[in-house]
């Protein structure tokens, strides 16, 4: 009785502050003890596991479509509903990692996805082909996917608050956009072993085995971070709900019942971040390589500097919404989302190299800039007490929706149609859909 007291009114207190326009309020802001530099290190780079295993799978989206459904007319469109399809268990996960973190703690939550992770790609990489299996392979790579969503989807969010906690009020933005900038390390990663692999392969061997290595890597490259984690402190803000009893015993019930706006804003700030970067980022390289712009080699490597513009842009716009705020800084992202992706795209089809290179780097940047500001925009619309839960059920739930299907979808209207611009309108419709609330939300930056 006495928690739930507490935590009725620290609910009542956020409704209070929320109501205002004010921030809630942080570990580093209540007098918690400050997390150590190496476990902020641990934790920013942890999301490069996440990132480097889906870049990898939609930067090897037409080498998979062979390996695995066999390389016919369908085959690619196969590949990518199969990823449109595993995104569905990404809310999933984030629910019940996001009860384990704020009932249990965060660092809970994190070391037991990362394990699932590690499984996942280990047998991603021995698993029987096509050619052994059949459609059989399809389905198995399928049910891979799938755990790989389930533990990704509390992966990021777990960081995301697990940064934001753990860092100084001045520098919110900063430090923990740079789980988007070290998501985008995992990309860039993804892109430089696939470009390599794919460079050193024939067709024949890379369709026959070659294509297991980077699978390989990234089990490594997991168990690696898995072994680190262990030794993280747990959050501050988490240790301050145990001392003071704040707990919630049931988070979900609890965000739902006091957070539901805020839900709405964290669901609309992450359909604007996931479709610019699912469509704007890693569906290029399947775009100019099905479009006949460039060949597979060539867009992996194109890939490369898209990745490089979001890592140098990410601090950059994390840093300039500390010191303007989130509100303006997402505003002028949506602009900038609404009005260049459908002449990117077109350039991207028609253009010359150069104005593929222009165009690609320009749509990096956008989608890096709002992957940024959005980390802590979003983390911010929740207090503590089931801070994981509020961002599984908006953020997450975005991301399922418009990072998932919609790579799948822009490929299949482009065939409909015939319109090569057409990721670009997707982009565009979502930003002015969502422009809207950006304008109206209350700024989260807190007070210097």
């Amino acid at each position: 009785m006495i928690e739930s007291t507490r935590c009725d009114s620290h609910e009542r207190r956020r409704e209070h502050d929320d109501a205002r326009g004010r921030t809630p309020m942080t570990s580093t802001e209540q007098g918690g003890s400050p997390i150590t530099r190496a476990s902020m290190v641990i934790a920013a780079l942890s999301t490069v596991v996440e990132w480097y295993d889906f870049t990898l799978y939609l930067y090897f989206a037409t080498v998979l479509s062979r390996v695995f459904f066999g390389g016919g007319d369908h085959s690619l469109l196969a590949t990518l509903a199969g990823f449109a399809i595993s995104y569905a268990m990404r809310p999933l996960g984030a629910l019940v990692f996001g009860v384990i973190g704020d009932r249990l703690g965060r660092r809970h939550t994190l070391l037991l996805s990362m394990a699932l992770m590690t499984v996942a790609m280990l047998i991603t990489a021995l698993l029987p082909d096509y050619r052994h299996m059949g459609v059989v392979a399809g389905y198995l790579l399928l049910l891979l996917r799938c755990l790989m969503a389930f533990s990704v989807g509390g992966e990021y969010t777990g960081v995301v608050a697990y940064l934001l906690e753990g860092s100084e009020k001045r520098h919110r933005g900063l430090v923990t956009s740079l789980a988007s900038a070290a998501s985008e390390i995992g990309a860039l990663l993804a892109v430089g072993v696939s470009a390599v692999t794919v460079a050193l392969s024939s067709r024949d061997d890379l369709d026959a085995w070659a294509w297991r290595i980077p699978f390989f890597v990234g089990a490594a490259l997991a168990g690696s971070v898995w072994i680190a984690r262990s030794a993280m402190q747990e959050s501050p803000d988490f240790e301050r709900q145990q001392a003071r009893g704040s707990v919630p015993r049931t988070p979900v019930r609890d965000t739902l019942a006091h957070h539901r706006i805020a839900i709405w804003r964290t669901f609309a700030i992450s359909a604007l971040g996931s479709i610019t970067y699912y469509v704007g980022i890693t569906y290029v390289p399947a775009f100019l390589s099905s479009t006949g712009t460039l060949g597979e080699s060539e867009s992996l490597t194109l890939s490369t500097l898209a990745a490089v513009a979001v890592i140098l842009i990410t601090p950059w716009v994390g840093s300039l919404s500390d010191r303007v705020g989130r509100k303006p800084v997402l505003g002028w992202l949506a602009v900038l989302s609404a009005a260049l992706p459908l002449a990117m795209f077109s350039l991207m089809a028609h253009g010359s190299r150069w104005q593929i290179i222009l165009a690609t780097v320009v749509l990096a940047c956008v989608a890096g800039g709002v992957s940024a500001v959005g980390a802590p925009a979003t983390a911010e619309q929740f207090p503590g007490e089931g801070r994981l839960s509020g961002l599984a059920l908006g953020a997450t739930v975005a991301t399922a929706i418009f990072g998932g299907v919609t790579p799948f979808l822009a490929e299949l209207l482009i065939r409909l149609t015939g319109w090569s611009a057409v990721p670009g309108a997707m982009i565009a419709v979502i930003a002015l859909a969502v422009l809207p609330v950006l304008l109206t939300m209350p700024e989260t930056r807190p007070q210097r």
